[in-house]
């Protein structure tokens, strides 16, 4: 069996006094409920900062993040902390996995055809990052600061509503008055987007991938084509144009 470990991704792990009410606060979903989840840490204005996944490990949680900015999100989590009982601190002893089919772990709560995801040591050779960024963008799913930017993009934009990112149920989290405010107006006029690198728009790219023939792009909604979008982006490309 080929090695499944993402090797650039990380794990950080919360432990202590109610940590799935401390981030319930925080991020863009539901932590009150199944896990794992798809969420992100917002900016005032909803920008999207930190992109995860977070996993219930008994009482403890554990955010699933990419390698690189891992240490930037503890800070970040640490300064909301305030006097908490709360420990925040890298998860070394597990690595995340992936596998495009199967019946390890859990499907992915983005997308069912992104695959299966699971938490477990570390595996032998050189990875599954390239398969899985591959296997990612060949289905139009973005994530990470070097597609969604950086503060840059609004969480919405990131397509959060169609990936299951967002609930609009769970109460107030940091940047959750103009998500809210764009969800009930239906008013989210760029996306990001994959489009093959043949048609890449170089004003509009955020970042190319030439040796998987891929551009991400954040693009106007009118500038979009329907038909040329992945099937879980449709209705939405509808509401916003």
């Amino acid at each position: 069996m080929a090695n499944t470990t993402l090797i650039n991704r990380a794990l950080i792990r919360l432990s202590g006094e109610d940590v799935r009410g401390f981030l319930q606060g925080l991020v863009t979903n539901d932590t009150s409920g199944n896990l794992p989840v798809w969420a992100a840490l917002l900016t005032a204005q909803g920008k999207a900062l930190f992109d995860f996944l977070i996993w219930g490990d008994g009482e403890d949680i554990l955010i699933d993040c990419e390698r690189d900015a891992a240490g930037d999100l503890a800070k970040r989590l640490t300064l909301y902390r305030l006097r908490r009982a709360i420990t925040i601190e890298r998860e070394e002893t597990l690595c995340v996995h992936w596998a495009p089919e199967g019946d390890l772990g859990v499907v992915d709560p983005r997308l069912p055809e992104l695959g299966q995801r699971w938490l477990a040591p570390a595996g032998e050779g050189e990875g599954a990052d390239e398969a899985w960024r591959a296997h990612r963008l060949s289905l139009g799913v973005t994530e990470g600061r070097a597609e969604l930017g950086d503060g840059t993009t609004l969480w919405l934009e990131c397509n959060a509503v169609e990936l299951n990112g967002v609930s609009f149920t769970k109460g107030c989290y940091v940047g959750q008055e103009n998500t809210a405010r764009m969800n009930w107006r239906q008013k989210v006029n760029r996306r990001l987007v994959v489009v093959p690198i043949a048609e890449e728009d170089e004003k509009r790219q955020v970042i190319a991938y030439p040796e998987l023939g891929w551009s991400v792009e954040h693009r106007r909604v009118e500038n979009i084509e329907a038909s040329a979008a992945p099937y879980w982006m449709r209705e939405g490309l509808a509401a916003g144009s």
